[in-house]
């Protein structure tokens, strides 16, 4: 099975992408079927999000698409800030003119008037590319009707949470609003629950303007969908995950790498792919899918990497990049540092999430330094099953999910720092935070270890 996201070498102009397979012809069969029939197969196809929820996109386009409404927009959310994922700036890099067409499918298909799509500002690159790619696509009338813009936004993790991005949009700092872009989406004018009301768009106030909003790995396998139809794309991956999946490996592997896959394919085997395995003598102790699922413990390996394969054995796929560690590492350490992500990237807009994950983060980093006891123990089990109360995003959860997983997966560490005050194993590693990822060589935000909990850096 070729791959069909990631081209063997990368497509820099309108012209190379018009010459390959499937490039522009997604949209023109789209607007042969019409919106109501573009959708349909999409839910035929069983296209699931690829941001990490997995959520069907036909569903969430059929659900935006039948809302009585004045205005309705796209998003692409490509500020990807999930650790140890690389593949959104892979595929920028490689084809940005799938994604554009797959945007303006999505506008097409749920009758939107202005698209948006949304990249960290330090992702200089890839602005570039789909800057490139929405001028030429605009110059050569492809999509002239469908205004499109591309917003540069904040470093902060929670730029990639959807309602937080929408408040980006409108020039605010990305503090996740409490509903749904469906059911309260851009510039709509009346006031929500705890934010002001942003400025009316358009001429046409509205209290609502439902607001899609696709990742960017989803969208680019919208034209190859639509110009080959949902059974060629059913014909990969699994009945429930059908298709391929662009992943992310790093961490104690040979070669870090991002590359595509077929979904249902051995975790094992995508590391081994993707990765180029572990060095010599060395073996898989965990892996973990980004900061926002379980862990994955070496007896689960042959798991297949699909949402319901990661589903049977307490995990998640999130967004297919896998962070690896081998037998050497100190699984309290990979706590501490997954922890103090969360916390430092918190918004602070739920005390118990802020105040929760900064005191998880500071009984790890007791036990990881040799001053941690028993009570540390105690006072992390305390604090997880109360970080999530009231949380308006999901990343209370993965605090509670990622620090309870290891501490369960591996008590005999966790035991060891607290009573002994010992590390049985030889340590630290870099914090996964890609900044850059080519020819096998992973370059980590070394600026990590220097953010502050107010989003400032010392």
């Amino acid at each position: 099975m070729g791959t069909f996201l990631l081209p063997p070498e990368p497509i820099t102009s309108l012209d190379a992408y018009l010459a390959t397979d499937t490039g522009g012809l997604g949209l023109d069969a789209a607007q042969k079927a019409g919106p109501r029939a573009t959708i349909e197969v999409l839910l035929e196809s069983g296209l699931r999000g690829r941001g990490g929820g997995g959520f069907p996109t036909g569903r969430k386009w059929q659900g935006i698409a039948g809302q009585d409404a004045g205005r309705r927009y796209v998003v692409c959310n490509g500020a990807e800030g999930e650790p140890g994922t690389f593949k959104d700036r892979a595929l920028l890099r490689a084809n940005p003119y799938q994604v554009v067409e797959g945007l303006i499918i999505a506008a097409f298909a749920v009758g939107a008037s202005e698209t948006f799509i949304c990249l960290k500002r330090s992702f200089e690159r890839e602005i570039a590319a789909i800057t490139r790619a929405v001028q030429e696509m605009q110059e050569a009338g492809i999509c002239s009707d469908c205004t499109v813009n591309v917003v540069a936004g904040p470093d902060e993790y929670l730029f990639g949470e959807e309602k937080a991005m929408l408040e980006v949009i409108e020039g605010k700092p990305p503090l996740p609003r409490w509903f749904p872009p469906h059911e309260h989406g851009l510039f709509a004018v009346g006031p929500q629950e705890g934010w002001e009301a942003g400025p009316a768009r358009g001429g046409s106030p509205s209290a609502s303007n439902p607001t899609l909003v696709n990742n960017v790995e989803t969208l680019a396998n919208v034209p190859h969908v639509l110009a080959r139809g949902p059974a060629w794309f059913r014909s990969m991956g699994t009945a429930e995950s059908p298709g391929t999946v662009v992943a992310t490996v790093v961490g104690d592997v040979v070669a870090p790498d991002v590359g595509e896959v077929e979904l249902g394919t051995p975790l094992r085997a995508v590391i081994d792919a993707v990765g180029s395995g572990l060095g010599p003598g060395r073996s898989v102790k965990a892996v973990l899918s980004g900061v926002a699922n379980p862990v994955v413990t070496a007896q689960h390996l042959d798991v297949p990497v699909s949402h319901e394969g990661f589903a049977a054995v307490g995990s998640g796929m999130g967004a297919a990049g896998f962070i690896v560690h081998d037998d050497t590492a100190c699984m309290v350490d990979v706590a501490y540092r997954m922890s103090r992500f969360l916390y430092v990237e918190s918004c602070g807009q739920c005390p118990p999430c802020k105040i929760g994950s900064g005191e998880i983060t500071s009984h790890l980093e007791r036990l990881v330094t040799g001053a941690g006891d028993a009570s540390d123990l105690d006072g992390i089990h305390s604090w997880l099953g109360r970080v999530t109360d009231g949380n308006r995003c999901f990343l209370a959860v993965e605090e509670r999910q990622v620090v309870a997983s290891l501490v369960a997966a591996f008590p005999e560490e966790f035991v060891a720092h607290a009573e002994q005050r010992t590390c049985p194993t030889s340590g630290a590693r870099p914090f996964p935070k890609l900044v850059d990822l080519t020819d096998g060589v992973a370059t980590y935000d070394e600026r990590f270890w220097d953010k502050r909990p107010d989003w400032t850096y010392g």
